[in-house]
């Protein structure tokens, strides 16, 4: 943590790190309604449009599994600034893929920046955080992600209507150059270059999974397998119950978000994980029930509210956990732990769910999802309550 007499969030580099964080998320989010037309003008098949977008995902996974050795090479600020150019760079190189071949390599280039880039956001913000405001402060930061969630598609569509791809490209690296350029202002402090030792060895090493947070991860692969059922089914959902605009459902449930985080924030830094995750949980819980029995827009978007507060907060919260219970020098395997629990949640979710539905019913599948969120309840007190017993008998002991 960086010395901070007046115990503030808004130091220079966490704000830097806020609007550099919301600049790389803004640059994909522009995609991610855009870029599956691209592919198609390509050429590409249902299937190769689904390969296409997935495998940056599949590529920022792997590179995290590395993300803890990367500092044994680079200090976290430069690493973060190469991450962001590789974003640019591969961006940028979309137009000039005129075949499947190349835009599939550029895109395992985007996800190699992309899963570095998220990781050290995370942690470099928590560096630059009092110790005692840490979810107050990852609240706050996450509100920039939420805000793109929002905007980002919008502007998308709207540039590629206007200018074309190349104009899409063309702004989309845009942003993402301007996110890197401001990581050249962040001041690093002595006591935040880390990894001193580590340096001396200069070894590359694979981690998995960070022990210390696999409860965190677990509660994250939930997390995501619920918020994977409901962006990749709730349109189809909605449509097969003659609810129309559906994207008032997204539009409320993410403004929602960026109010929750803030106070939810407050909140666990005062009362601890326990009275922020369950609370949401079954908030989580509620928007599942009502949108599995949603006969109109209104109950759907009722149901939009409960899912804004459950999903955002949960986020935020766990995050923040997350980051807690590791040393300084673990926190980029206790992020990747973090993040790629949440995308296989939300990846491997999707996949699954998709063979249950054609086997039962959407309905069914949503209070399924309202069934995991229960469970995500329940073992949330159970985590909190053994951390407790353990962190006991660890003062016990001293």
């Amino acid at each position: 943590m960086v010395p901070d007499k007046n115990n503030s969030i808004w130091n220079k580099n966490f704000v830097i790190l806020l609007l550099s964080n919301s600049f790389l998320w803004m640059a994909f989010e522009m995609l991610t309604p855009t870029l599956p037309l691209y592919v198609e003008n390509l050429g590409g098949t249902p299937s190769q449009i689904g390969l296409i977008i997935g495998i940056l995902t599949i590529a920022a996974m792997v590179v995290r599994l590395f993300a803890s050795s990367m500092t044994s090479f680079l200090d976290k600020k430069f690493i973060l600034i190469i991450s962001m150019m590789l974003c640019t760079l591969a961006t940028g190189n979309y137009i000039l893929s005129i075949n499947l071949v190349l835009l599939f390599i550029f895109r395992v280039v985007h996800g190699l920046g992309f899963g570095t880039a998220t990781v050290y956001y995370a942690t470099l913000a928590a560096e630059n955080l009092p110790e005692k405001r840490l979810g107050e402060g990852m609240g706050y930061f996450g509100i920039g992600e939420s805000v793109c969630l929002s905007i980002g598609p919008v502007l998308g569509i709207a540039v590629l209507n206007m200018y074309n791809f190349n104009g899409l490209f063309a702004l989309s690296a845009l942003i993402s150059l301007l996110g890197a350029l401001l990581i050249f202002g962040l001041r690093r402090y002595p006591s935040q270059a880390g990894g001193q030792a580590e340096k001396q060895t200069r070894q590359i090493s694979l981690k998995i999974i960070e022990k210390k947070v696999l409860p965190q991860a677990v509660l994250m692969l939930i997390n995501g397998v619920i918020f994977g059922g409901v962006v990749s089914f709730v349109p189809v959902f909605a449509k097969q119950q003659g609810i129309s605009n559906v994207a008032w459902f997204f539009f409320i449930s993410a403004i929602i978000g960026v109010v929750v985080r803030i106070l939810c924030g407050k909140y666990y830094d005062l009362k601890g994980p326990l009275f922020v995750l369950v609370p949401t949980g079954l908030c989580l819980l509620v928007g599942m029930l009502l949108i599995s029995y949603s006969p109109s827009l209104l109950v759907l978007n009722i149901a939009g509210i409960f899912y804004g507060i459950g999903q955002s907060s949960i986020f935020s919260a766990l995050l923040a956990w997350t980051i807690s219970l590791v040393e300084t020098e673990n926190r980029e395997s206790a992020m990747s732990s973090f993040l790629n629990s949440f995308d296989l949640g939300a990846g491997g979710g999707s996949f699954l769910l998709g063979f249950f539905v054609q086997a039962t019913s959407y309905q069914a599948m949503y209070i399924l999802l309202a069934a995991m969120a229960g469970v995500y309840v329940l073992l949330t007190i159970y985590y909190v309550d053994r951390q407790k017993k353990s962190n006991t008998a660890g003062v016990v002991q001293k």
